[in-house]
């Protein structure tokens, strides 16, 4: 049995919309205008509103491949025969993630309304790190101080780094983390200050979030 005119006239609005917020949030961050990102989408705000509720349903949905490709990304890592280049080829595929999408960038970083339908890829992508960690410790590639905390920490600067040089020098985020990486090698490691606890990140994360207001279209 063919589809329905108005089911497949919805499915194509549906397709449209997650297109064209992929694109907008991209360019903008999550914070972009939902009525921009309708009207860029040829339809009414009314309609996006249908298809989904809220913000973080848009975002959750808008983003949800990408996740997926996060998560991957320490698979791959893992498979590597070598735990210290299975780990540094993660850290630069994280942090080149970062730099192609505004609007990932703030969902690595920020308390962003949809991460919660995201949960389960983040989860395993950071338990997959944690064992990446540990794989690189133990054949002495990664410096025994690193903590999961610390990527949290590289990519909030590499954060401030993309948006200083956004327009002008795209590709200086590159060279910072290639410095990061260097700085995070056992042969290079030097006595550290106490690292942040995971709940003070996650707070840290709360202060540089925008207000929940800020997140209306």
């Amino acid at each position: 049995m063919s589809e329905s005119p108005l089911r497949a006239d919805a499915e194509r609005n549906r397709v449209r919309i997650l297109a064209t917020a992929r694109r907008v949030f991209a360019e903008r961050g999550l914070e972009a205008s939902l009525e921009d990102i309708a009207g860029q989408a040829g339809v009414g705000v009314g309609t996006l509103y249908r298809r989904f509720p809220s913000r973080a349903d848009l975002i959750g949905a808008a983003f949800q491949e990408k996740m997926a490709a996060y998560a991957d990304a320490v698979d791959v890592a893992l498979a590597d025969d070598d735990p210290w280049h299975g780990f540094c080829g993660y850290v630069e595929a994280v942090c080149g993630l970062q730099a192609a999408d505004h609007g990932f960038a703030d969902l690595l970083t920020l308390t962003a309304p949809g991460a919660g339908s995201l949960k389960s890829e983040r989860d395993r992508a950071h338990a997959g790190f944690v064992e990446l960690i540990d794989r690189a410790k133990v054949v002495g590639g990664l410096r025994a101080d690193f903590v999961p905390e610390d990527l949290v920490m590289l990519l909030m600067a590499n954060a401030g780094v993309l948006s200083a040089t956004r327009e002008a020098a795209p590709d200086t985020w590159k060279r910072f983390v290639a410095y990061m990486i260097q700085a995070f090698s056992a042969d290079r490691s030097r006595p550290l200050p106490a690292a942040p606890t995971a709940r003070r990140m996650y707070s840290a994360m709360l202060r540089v979030s925008p207000p929940r207001g800020r997140h209306q279209s």
